[in-house]
Parts: structure tokens; sequence; C-alpha cells
């Protein structure tokens, strides 16, 4: 159960699919409830449940659906689930919530996003603690919380979530591999093979610390005189702002994670300046990429980036911070090559194969039953 999947493209819509194919892939059955997005058709194969929905005025991508739980227990008494996993806090995942609770199924919930955080970029600031209510309300009833970060989980446990623990942040080190990289690639962003290519990539919205990247890439840009090339890739509110704020830099919009990989991969610098990520997905895409990365000193990013060994740090609001710190690397490849090959070593470490495995089993211990496959979990 997510209110958000596919096509949209996030961290909850990445960890969703990839639950989903591992389960199919292991001999298991899979079904999802998620929301209907105008001009999109469910593929064939897929078992889905696609409940109307409408778009969050305030951020269009989001879409608010209209919680119809006969109709979704409907759907579920006929696919006849042993667990259900509530990936998101909003209407459909009340309606998962209230399912698993009624049919007295095991009820597993994921712990993504930090609302709380978020709200001060709204200008809501004040609204934190009745957020923070509403999520330990929301997750209380859950036999598992996955999240992905170890703060993220520590602070939960704090809280009162003590069935919390870290799931969620291994990356696909097969797909995001330095041997992705395509000069031609370069060449279409830079307009040769050798210019530094300084990279972003994530939803273009204001909880992701644009105003701070704005001012550091010019600033940067200005370090280096100008040589480099700048490219963001992902989609959001602010692409226009970032279209208007920054017109030297290429906005490539929303990629195909194959294309992302090839894109990660033929970068040599890659900046994720957010401050609230539970994780940092697209971090660890980076480093499996071989990418040297300037990071936010804060949250999922701390524990992903390893000060001066896998990447960089900068302390979040710092735009000088930053901008310093991708010069001297735009100017010093080898420092790149060697933090780009340190942080390979270190998203190895967080390969998926091993949470595949650790999840297949949570799963099928809460459910009661054995695993009812034996091939090892993709690496």
């Amino acid at each position: 159960m997510s209110d958000t999947y596919l096509p949209q493209v996030n961290g909850v819509t990445t960890v969703v699919r990839r639950i989903v194919a591992l389960l199919r892939a292991q001999g298991h059955e899979a079904a999802v409830v998620a929301p209907r997005y105008p001009g999109f058709a469910t593929p064939a194969g897929e078992r889905e449940l696609r409940i109307p929905s409408i778009a969050f005025p305030p951020y269009p991508d989001i879409r608010l659906s209209v919680p119809h739980f006969r109709r979704i227990a409907r759907f579920l008494d006929e696919f006849e689930p042993d667990v259900i996993h509530v990936h998101t806090e909003g209407g459909l995942g009340l309606v998962g919530r209230r399912y698993a609770r009624t049919r007295q199924l095991p009820l597993v919930t994921s712990f993504h996003t930090n609302f709380p955080q978020y709200s001060q970029h709204y200008g809501v600031g004040f609204l934190a603690p009745a957020v923070w209510r509403w999520l330990l309300r929301f997750h209380r009833p859950a036999a598992l919380t996955l999240t992905p970060g170890e703060a993220v989980r520590d602070d939960l446990v704090r809280r009162g979530i003590t069935q919390a623990v870290v799931w969620g942040r291994g990356v696909d080190t097969q797909l995001f591999h330095p041997g992705q990289r395509d000069p031609s690639w370069r060449r279409w962003l830079a307009g040769d093979a050798d210019t530094p290519i300084v990279l972003h990539v994530g939803r273009l919205a204001p909880e992701k610390n644009l105003g701070v990247l704005i001012a550091a890439w010019r600033r940067a840009r200005d370090l280096v005189d100008g040589r480099a090339a700048f490219t963001a890739a992902g989609e959001g509110p602010e692409a226009r702002s970032i279209a208007a704020a920054l017109p030297f830099v290429r906005l490539l919009g929303f990629l195909p994670r194959p294309h992302l990989a090839t894109l990660y991969a033929s970068a040599d610098v890659c900046v994720f300046p957010s401050h609230t990520e539970t994780c940092g997905l697209v971090a660890l895409e980076a480093m499996a990429s071989g990418v040297a990365v300037v990071a936010a000193d804060a949250g999922g990013l701390r524990e992903s980036v390893r000060q001066g060994v896998t990447g960089v740090l900068v302390p979040p609001h710092d735009p000088r911070g930053y901008a310093d710190a991708i010069a001297d690397l735009v100017r010093d490849p080898a420092r790149r090559f060697a933090l780009g090959a340190a942080a390979r070593e270190r998203a190895l470490e967080r390969a998926v194969g091993p949470e595949n495995q650790d999840l297949l089993e949570r799963y099928a211990a809460l459910a009661g039953v054995p695993r009812r496959s034996t091939e090892p979990c993709a690496a």
C-alpha cells in the first residue's frame, strides 16, 4: 500500500518496486494498491488496484486518493495476503493499516520521509509536534517498522516505536557501476570528454535545500572560471525556479534508471545539499558509480559519506562550503578518483542482496510460513 507509485519516481516508489520485484523473483505473489495517475495505464501482468486521486494543489506531483475501504478490502480479500506492508502515512496507508488490523494480519510499516522536518520548508514548522503525534500513532500498531537510517531508527525508538529497524538503504551495485561511464554522454553534457561534470540528482522541491544549491553552484562556477559543466536530473515544483536562477545548468528532467546509471558514472562530482534525507539513496547510487560526492553533513547522508574518505561533508546551510568543495574537486582529478574509488567500496557494503534476504526472512517470520524459495537473492 502506497500513496505514491509509478509513474512517479521517488525514493518510496523505488523501494516498493524493489520489494515487488524481489518477491516475484523468489516465487511469491505481490499486489499493490496505489493512486491512479492521469494518462498512466498499469503495465500488463501487474497485480495492482489503482484508486482515483487528485493533485495536491501546493505540490501537484503528490496525489490525494479517496480511501475506498470496501473496494480495497474486496481486492485484498480476493488476493488473500499473508502480510500487509504500508509504505506511506496518507489516505491509502490508513486503509492498509485498518485492513491489517480488521483482518488480524501482520502489519509492516515504512518510515521513508521525515515530514516534521519537511514542514519547516513549507512554512508550517509550527505543525511539527502535531505531525510527530500523528506519525507515532500511525506506526505504533505495526509489528515491524522499516526505516533506512540509523539516526531515524534511533529517534523512532526513543519516541516509543520500539519495533523500528534499519532497512531500505541497499543500492544496486550492478546497475550503478563505474563501468557505465560513457564518453558520448560526457561530450553531450559538457561539449567534450574532458571537462569535469558537476551533477545533482533528486526531486526539485523546497525540502531538498535548493536555495543553497543555487548559491553554491553560482559561486563554484565563478571559482573554476566556467571550466566545468553543471547538470541536474529530476522533476518537481522548483524546476522552473532552478532554470531561471541557473541558466548555465543543463536540466535533464526525469531519466529512466538505466540512463540515470549512465549519467552518474559519466559525472565527476555529485552534490546533495538536502538535510532531510532518511537515507539519501541518490548519494549511494553516485558512490556505487565511483563518483566523488559532496553532501550535507546531516541525516542519512552522514551515515553513508565518510568525511574526506568517501566524499566531502558540508554544513547544510553553507553555500560557500559547498562551492569551495566543488571547486577543489574540479581542480584535482587525482582526489576525485581517490574519493570515487573509496565511495565505490563503501557502496559495495550496502549492496541490496543481504537486505533482500533479511526482508524475506522477516516477512516469513511474521506470516508464520517457511520461505517458499531457496534461490539466492539478487545482489
